[in-house]
């Protein structure tokens, strides 16, 4: 094979060491361990460094490979590479072997480097993915609240649509106190569940003891707590998006089902979009292309590739959204599909459809162009025409088509 990189370096990461393994025009074969200690991946540093290293390549190993990345990314170029693009020989695999078979993967041109956002988007990404694991974890405990109530026998949840809403918070707060009536709380109601007064009446006559109220209000004193966290969080957001990327959130609002969270599309795939050569590689990328699976000529499942799964549950929500607004062309594009593809391809095949949106406006810096419903249509109209024609032919009517005016 010809050899791609003259100097190159593979690292084998562990959360306590690094097993570093260099190659190259002019150098010995060598192979050293270090302590995934900062001052021992500078002393790393300066080994490759002196022996005039240029490529590093390692393996994407759970978190561990952070560190080291972020000690060699200014001086290196530094590869991560996917595990599974990287299985050694069976039977051979050891530390040391794996950091030479990196390096000689490397320097043979045989690896690829996963995509690595700039530092300011990296920190944007981990803020919008701490700001949905609190929305869970709020949600998981207002949930834990109606299990407790449950026990209790108050119904409020079969009830109201939403326990936690004005005038579910208000229902929780008078429980706690123990000092109204059921008919008294159910008058506390608001809005549409006021006319279901007399089922909430009935709904909140129960047997609520003192461990089931020490239970709600460690819960609720949890859920303020997180609500808090989670406010600061949404404000750091919203000051790096002011900050680095407004324009480009500004367009992807323009997106129908997209709004206010456009942060979490640049959170996760950046607004550099030279990156990706073409749409298609950002689609595969996301996880939102079919794989292909053939063999012997004919074609197996091709379920969709791994890929961001953050993307990707966005994406999914996105379309789960555009599905309902009506007069869009991502809703008749859901429309078209769903009976056909059923309820999870239709939602996939919108998300891509959101993506790759996503990819032109951040590339050209142009807001969305909404095509209307009937865009589909259009696009289709000789092929559904000849389609009645012939039916109807079938059915023994000769037809004459006349253009309305």
């Amino acid at each position: 094979m010809d050899i791609i990189v003259e100097r190159g370096a593979g690292l084998d990461v562990h959360k306590g060491t690094v097993v570093a393994c260099i190659m190259g025009t002019g150098i010995k074969k060598e192979i050293r361990t270090y302590l995934t200690m900062t001052n021992d991946l500078f002393r790393l540093k300066e080994w490759l460094k002196e022996t005039r290293i240029t490529h590093v390549a390692m393996e994407s190993t759970g978190v561990y490979w952070k560190p080291v990345f972020n000690v060699l990314e200014d001086t290196f170029e530094v590869m991560l590479v996917n595990a599974r693009h990287v299985k050694n020989v069976p039977g051979r695999k050891t530390d040391v072997k794996d950091s030479e078979w990196l390096c000689k993967l490397l320097r043979n041109g045989l690896v690829r480097g996963s995509f690595i956002p700039p530092k300011p988007v990296r920190e944007l990404r981990d803020l919008t993915r701490y700001k949905r694991k609190l929305i869970q974890s709020i949600t998981s405990e207002k949930q834990r609240v109606e299990k407790i109530l449950e026990d209790a026998n108050i119904k409020l949840s079969s009830v109201a649509s939403d326990t936690f809403g004005a005038s579910g918070k208000r229902i929780i707060e008078e429980l706690m106190k123990g000092e109204l009536r059921p008919d008294e709380m159910a008058e506390l109601s608001k809005g549409k569940l006021r006319q279901r007064k007399e089922e909430l009446k009935e709904a909140l006559v129960g047997n609520i003891e003192d461990h089931h109220k020490r239970m709600i209000e460690t819960s609720l004193k949890h859920i303020n707590a997180m609500e808090e966290i989670l406010s600061t969080v949404e404000l750091k957001i919203q000051k790096q998006i002011e900050l680095r990327f407004e324009e480009e959130f500004e367009l992807l609002k323009t997106i129908p089902s997209v709004k206010d969270s456009a942060s979490v599309i640049i959170a996760e795939m950046g607004v550099n979009m030279d990156l990706f050569p073409t749409e298609m590689h950002l689609s595969s990328w996301a996880g939102m292309s079919p794989g292909n699976n053939e063999s012997a000529g004919k074609k197996k499942s091709g379920t969709t590739t791994h890929g961001n799964k953050y993307l990707k549950t966005i994406l999914t929500e996105f379309a789960w959204i555009a599905s309902k607004m009506k007069g869009t062309y991502l809703f008749a594009k859901y429309r078209s599909l769903v009976g056909r593809r059923g309820k999870k391809k239709a939602l996939v095949a919108v998300g891509h459809k959101i993506l790759i949106s996503c990819y032109q406006i951040l590339k050209y810096k142009v807001p969305y162009k909404e095509l209307g419903a009937n865009y589909l249509t259009q696009q289709k109209r000789d092929h559904i025409a000849k389609s009645y024609i012939k039916r109807l032919s079938n059915l023994g009517y000769a037809v004459t088509l006349k253009e309305v005016a």
